[in-house]
C-alpha cells in the first residue's frame, strides 16, 4: 500500500505525518520553524524535516508515493508558492514550497492554504465524513476557513479562494486588520479579539483557556463577553450560510472543544440568523482531527490532484 507524507507548515511549527492512501495516520513528527527568531528561512527548515521524515519512513520500508503541503498564508495552489501573508512571518511571501521540496525529496508535491486542507481532512476521515456542502471555519489566533461544495473545494483562480477571516463584517467604522484593511471578521471572531477585549475587563482573562474557565464558574461578566463574541461569529456565519448553503458548519481551533459554551449557542444564533428555509437540516459541530486536519487533507489534496 502507498503512503504519502503529509506536511503542516505553521507560523511557529511545521507537523509531519506518513499518511496512508486511506487517512491514517502511522507516524507524526513535528519541529519549530521559529527556533531562532526567524533567521533560518521557513521553507528552509521545512525542507530539512521533511527530508529527515522521509528517509526515516524509506529505512521502515514504507513507500512513500508524494507529498501533501498544508501552508499558512495565502497559497498559489497553481504554482505552489506563498502568494502573500497578513502577518509577518519573515521570507515567507514568495516561498517556493512546491519547486523546493519537489528538488529535495525527488517526489512530487502539491500545496494548499491550510484551512482549505482541514476542511478536506475533515470531510475525508473526521467529523465531515459523508457531506458534500461543508463551511470550515478555524477560530484561533486568526480565523481562517474552507468551503466545500458539491464535494468539491473551493479554490477561486489560483487557489486562493476561502480567506473568510477577511470579510468585512465591520467597514465603516472598524478594528485596523493585519492585511491593511479595517473591519475584517477575524478581528472580532478570532480567539485573539475574544482575549483583547477579556484583558480590558480583567488582565489575567488573558488567554481562551482563562476565560472559558471563568464563564464555567459562572463570571457573569465573561458570559456576557462571550455572547457577544458568540454573536458576532454567528453574523459573519449567517452571511456565509446564505451564501452556500452548506449542511454543515465546522469549528475548529483550540475553543472547538467548548461544546456547551461555544458549540451550543453558536448553534443556535445561526440559525436564528438565517432565513428558515437555509436553516432546515443544517448542522453545526466541532472538528474532529486536531492536529492531524492539515496534514491529512494536504494528503487529500495531493491524491484528488492527481487524480
Amino acid at each position: 500500500m502507498n503512503t504519502y507524507l503529509g506536511i503542516d507548515i505553521g507560523g511557529t511549527a511545521v507537523k509531519l505525518g506518513l499518511v496512508t492512501e486511506t487517512g491514517e495516520v502511522l507516524q507524526r513528527r513535528e519541529a519549530s520553524v521559529s527556533f531562532d527568531g526567524y533567521r533560518t528561512p521557513i521553507l528552509d527548515t521545512v525542507c530539512q524535516e521533511a527530508a529527515r521524515m522521509l528517509a526515516g519512513c524509506q529505512a521502515a520500508g514504507y513507500s512513500v508515493a508524494g507529498v501533501g503541503v498544508s501552508a499558512t498564508g495565502q497559497i498559489d495552489s497553481a504554482r505552489g508558492i506563498v502568494a502573500g501573508t497578513c502577518g509577518s512571518l519573515p521570507g515567507w511571501p514568495g516561498a517556493p514550497i512546491r519547486a523546493a521540496l519537489e528538488a529535495g525529496l525527488g517526489l512530487p508535491v502539491a500545496v494548499a492554504n491550510d484551512a482549505n486542507c482541514m476542511i478536506l481532512g475533515e470531510a475525508w476521515v473526521g467529523a465531515a465524513r459523508g457531506c458534500a456542502d461543508v463551511l470550515g471555519v478555524t477560530i484561533g489566533t486568526g480565523l481562517g476557513g474552507g468551503v466545500l461544495t458539491g464535494g468539491r473545494l473551493l479554490e477561486g483562480a489560483r487557489g486562493l479562494g476561502g480567506e473568510l477571516g477577511h470579510m468585512r463584517t465591520h467597514a465603516l467604522d472598524g478594528v485596523p486588520c493585519t492585511c491593511g484593511a479595517a473591519g475584517c471578521w477575524e478581528r472580532y471572531a478570532s480567539t485573539s479579539a475574544l482575549v483583547r477585549r477579556a484583558v480590558q475587563t480583567d488582565p489575567a482573562l488573558d488567554s481562551g483557556r482563562a476565560i472559558f474557565a471563568a464563564a464555567r464558574q459562572g463570571d457573569k461578566a465573561v458570559l456576557a463577553l462571550l455572547e457577544g463574541w458568540i454573536a458576532e461569529i454567528a453574523e459573519g456565519l449567517a452571511g456565509l450560510v446564505h451564501l452556500f448553503n452548506p449542511q454543515l458548519i465546522l469549528i475548529g481551533g483550540g475553543v472547538s472543544s467548548q461544546q456547551e459554551l461555544l458549540i451550543d449557542p453558536l448553534a443556535r444564533q445561526v440559525k436564528a440568523r438565517v432565513m428558515p428555509a437555509f436553516a432546515e437540516g443544517l448542522e453545526l459541530r466541532p472538528a474532529a482531527l486536531a492536529n492531524d486536519a492539515g496534514l491529512v487533507g494536504a494528503v487529500r489534496y495531493f491524491l484528488d490532484r492527481r487524480a
